[in-house]
């Protein structure tokens, strides 16, 4: 089996050493978050290099990270955008069709935020708690676990709105959405004790913890399968909503976009770069190690995104909303050594 695959590989490396002239520009696809910095760098890069500006596509981390493992050749992708690591199933998937030399580089941090209409209601009390008792099917009320009663923000938090609950939130392809259930909606589960009662009703804690991320399907909670803004024009079309974005989307609509706080903290890159804020995540993207010096300027860009100049502190994607990495130079240097995941 290893003999075949690695046969495969090398028909696929040979393919591509013939058929290089037929794509000159770096395909890139993924995840929306990442998107606009990736945009910004890849326009830079057409126009400060002799490479044509590579292309780059949204669709989602899933999405993008499907189509990167899909297998070696001019044919496929040579970066998958992503908010959220890489899985292991992903590697494997990978590795099934060739993919096995990836490299990862963290560009930076972002945060998650609840935001609404300008004109809309106010959400200054957010915490974890208050979404998973919004969102999820099960909620404790009066110390039972029960099917979720609550119409309105008002029902369980005296401090939120007397508002209508309903939520536009990442589908399920999308890196923000996993960051969403984990740092979101489990932690409220948690900290309600709804993990805790469905465990004493007999589940598993693997069962209880896969029971935690589930959200309500009666309207209240609406998957948005398309980018950051399918989410704005459903916010605008609904005075009561709140959506999730990344930090750099709300930050560039803060014309028609207020933001809630999470724990008292608002976002912002000083309180994510602090630590302060609890709702932060690593962005990456991924590199398929074998389409360097096949595809032209690939290296290059890689090497170009991570500069100083342009994803440091005081670089264009600072400006944009990104939250430099403090490890960047060690970025850069593995980038150098074109250095590859364990």
């Amino acid at each position: 089996m290893t003999f075949v695959k690695l046969s495969a590989s090398a028909l696929a490396m040979a393919a591509m050493a013939t058929a290089a002239s037929a794509r000159d520009q770096v395909q890139i696809a993924g995840s929306s978050t990442v998107l606009p910095y990736a945009s910004i760098v890849a326009e830079a890069f057409g126009d400060n290099t002799d490479f044509p500006t590579p292309v780059v596509e949204s669709g989602g981390s899933s999405a993008g990270l499907k189509r990167f493992c899909q297998g070696v050749g001019t044919e496929h992708t040579d970066i998958a955008n992503a908010s959220r690591a890489i899985r292991e199933k992903e590697i494997a998937a990978c590795a099934e069709n060739g993919v096995t030399d990836i490299i990862e580089v963290r560009i930076g941090y972002d945060g998650i935020v609840f935001a609404s209409q300008q004109d809309g209601p106010a959400f200054t009390a957010f915490t974890q708690s208050d979404i998973f008792n919004a969102l999820a099917p099960k909620v404790m009320v009066d110390g039972e676990l029960v099917d979720n009663p609550h119409t309105m923000w008002s029902d369980f938090n005296a401090d939120l709105p007397d508002a209508e609950i309903l939520a536009f939130i990442p589908g399920t392809k999308h890196g923000t959405r996993e960051v969403f259930e984990e740092k979101v909606i489990a932690v409220g589960c948690e900290e309600t004790g709804a993990m805790e009662a469905m465990m004493a009703a007999g589940m598993s804690e693997d069962d209880a913890e896969d029971a935690c991320l589930e959200v309500r399907t009666d309207g209240k909670s609406v998957d948005i399968d398309g980018d950051y803004t399918e989410t704005l024009a459903s916010i605008n079309a609904n005075q009561n909503a709140i959506g999730v974005f990344g930090l750099s989307f709300y930050e560039n609509n803060t014309d028609t976009l207020k933001v809630a706080t999470m724990g008292g903290v608002a976002p912002s890159t000083e309180t994510i770069a602090a630590g302060e804020y609890p709702v932060s995540r690593p962005l990456f993207f991924y590199v398929k190690k074998a389409h360097i010096g096949v595809i032209p300027g690939l290296k290059e860009y890689v090497q170009f995104f991570v500069a100083d100049e342009i994803a440091g502190p005081d670089s264009p994607l600072a400006t944009y909303g990104l939250v430099s990495d403090p490890e960047l130079a060690a970025t850069q240097a593995m980038v150098a050594a074109e250095e590859t995941m364990n």
